[in-house]
């Protein structure tokens, strides 16, 4: 199929190939739907913001929000709508670990445990990325069943569905079956 004829005040523009990456509100990909240059500039900018805090004169304390802010936060913008394998993951979580290991000054084959167990046992609970996963994805749900509208109906749908080939009887059920999986 040959790409249209698309101008303005008279000049052709430029018709993307189908497998070119182009930015779209926010995130990267092919015009086929390959999200995969959206998960490589998330992981690309965990990379430099951990290796920005590797020798810096900020306390631990900020060079871990640093981190937070722009590390995390450009999964979390993603992470609901982007499809992210375990081993994706996993990937991210060592790209953290390291992170906060050197907003803390210490070496890369320290455990990672002292930053991702709660403060009640010792640890900085510091995020992983399957926990933010999961809080981006109950946001993005939360916001598709605030109005009574067609994607209210499809959520609900859905969620009927998972209760259905998951053998819950209801969301409390579902919830449970997960933490078993984790």
């Amino acid at each position: 199929m040959p790409a249209p004829d698309l101008r303005i005040n008279g000049e052709r523009l430029k018709t993307p190939d189908i497998n070119d990456t182009c930015q779209y509100l926010g995130y990267w990909g092919t015009r086929n739907g390959d999200m995969s240059a959206t998960r490589k500039i998330v992981r690309e900018k965990a990379r430099v913001v951990r290796d920005l805090i590797k020798s810096h004169p900020l306390t631990p304390e900020l060079s871990a929000e640093l981190f937070a802010q722009k590390g995390i936060g450009t999964f979390q913008f993603s992470a609901a709508l982007i499809e992210y394998s375990q081993s994706e993951l996993e990937g991210l979580q060592k790209i953290w670990a390291q992170a906060y290991q050197n907003a803390w000054h210490v070496p890369w084959s320290t455990t990672n445990s002292l930053y991702t167990f709660p403060t009640e046992e010792g640890g900085h609970a510091w995020p992983l990325p399957s926990g933010v996963l999961i809080q981006a994805l109950l946001q993005h749900v939360d916001q598709c069943m605030r109005h009574e509208d067609v994607v209210k109906k499809i959520m609900i749908a859905q969620l009927a569905h998972t209760l259905t080939e998951w053998l819950c009887n209801s969301f409390t059920d579902l919830i449970d079956e997960m933490e078993l999986l984790d």
